[in-house]
């Protein structure tokens, strides 16, 4: 190739490129957008660790909801549960372990279940109070955990559940 067909090439791309950049710039001209005054969706920001310790203290205690919790509407709520975890007794785990006897045993009860760091860290027990924690806002109480589910809103629906699972074991643990 000599250097004239060299030339050409290169007077091609350049000519290519300045008609890109002119044809953009008279776009601009003809075309002038009006920026909205404000954003059509607005974003919403998880807040900063002092208001979720404010709100982890706002959390209503569980106790009194437990005495008029219904399990039969806990194993409704429970069904959002059961694409990861079981409840009956001797069924295999899922990605999540299997919940049967869980009220008041110690947190990662499962030995052939491989639990996170988050959970394997905590050595304390699933009381009738970090159930209420844990089923509020899973990452909250165990920052780190494997589980996905963002948690129940809901603290009738909350004390539901753990009466449901409370009710799922040998010989179920009695009321506070």
């Amino acid at each position: 190739m000599d250097s004239f067909e060299l030339n050409k090439i290169t007077a091609a791309v350049l000519i290519a490129l300045l008609v890109a950049m002119l044809a953009c710039l008279l776009g601009d001209a003809v075309v002038d957008p009006q920026k909205p005054l404000k954003n059509a969706y607005v974003v919403e920001v998880g807040e900063s660790s002092q208001s979720s310790a404010a709100e982890e203290k706002s959390l209503a205690p569980i106790e009194p909801m437990l005495a008029k919790a219904d399990p039969v509407n806990g194993e409704k709520v429970f069904k959002k549960c059961l694409a990861c975890h079981t409840a009956g007794k001797g069924e295999p785990h899922k990605t999540g372990p299997n919940l049967w006897g869980i009220v008041m045993n110690h947190i990662g009860h499962e030995a052939d279940f491989a639990y996170s760091e988050a959970l394997k860290s905590k050595k304390e027990q699933w009381t009738y109070e970090n159930l209420n924690k844990f089923l509020h806002k899973p990452r909250e109480f165990a920052p780190g955990t494997k589980m996905t589910f963002i948690g129940i809103s809901n603290d009738q629906e909350r004390a539901d559940v753990i009466a449901f699972l409370r009710k799922n074991a040998d010989s179920p643990v009695p009321l506070p």
